[in-house]
């Protein structure tokens, strides 16, 4: 016959005849399943970190509802153009297609992130030469500018300097206004970007030997040289 007995904390526990307190089911202290009366999950995950900790600027470029005809009928989706950078010379641009908007845009924001491309950058405001790009029937040309102009562009080529980090730049856009055509021609044409640096090193000479023959005087031409960082 089983009796009622209270422990120490006040809880009440039924007791068989033998007097032994009855335990709870697969627990060692009266939990279900875990270890500390828990149900068997771990408290002390790490939680993973998609960027490594490193902030990203995504702009959404332009968004598309496209079907495909099926057997049934027609299956309606979504497209989305993304441009991500961290606005320190490095951005990037991808597409993704998917059933529902958010979807589509967090694989094109994957797509972009694999894609990434690094640009060097004058002073860290805008470019070091003049570009251009071409893709398909668009046609892009960009050009450094001195501070105070801002980001003369204008859409989908507007988001890739914003996020690319560029605060002073001259562009223009000829042939089609379709925004994947524009957004490969500028980053066909940011990827023809050279710095000084690079240039002498793959010409084996200085920095300030390249500006000089531009008709800079000898103090100029050292103190540009020392003035680039990329």
């Amino acid at each position: 016959m089983a009796d009622e007995v209270q422990n120490v904390e006040g809880a009440v526990e039924t007791t068989e005849n033998t007097g032994a307190p009855r335990r709870g089911r697969g627990g060692r202290d009266g939990g279900r399943g875990g270890r500390d009366g828990g149900r068997g999950r771990r408290d002390d995950r790490r939680p993973r970190d998609e960027d490594g900790g490193e902030e990203l600027i995504e702009k959404l470029v332009h968004i598309n509802r496209v079907s495909k005809t099926v057997k049934g009928g027609k299956r309606f989706g979504f497209a989305a153009l993304v441009v991500v950078g961290d606005g320190k010379g490095r951005a990037g641009f991808g597409h993704g297609k998917a059933r529902e908007v958010p979807e589509a845009i967090s694989k094109a924001t994957a797509a972009a992130k694999k894609a990434m491309i690094r640009v060097p950058l004058r002073d860290g405001r805008t470019l070091h030469h003049d570009g251009r790009g071409h893709f398909g029937a668009g046609k892009v040309t960009v050009r450094s500018a001195p501070a105070g102009t801002g980001i003369i562009a204008g859409g989908p080529m507007r988001a890739v300097f914003e996020s690319l980090g560029v605060a002073d730049v001259v562009t223009k856009s000829v042939g089609t206004s379709n925004p994947y055509n524009m957004i490969r021609a500028t980053f066909e044409a940011l990827g023809e970007q050279t710095s000084p640096k690079s240039v002498a090193q793959r010409r084996g000479k200085k920095v300030s030997d390249l500006i000089k023959r531009g008709g800079a005087a000898d103090r100029v031409a050292e103190a540009e040289a020392a003035a680039v960082t990329e």
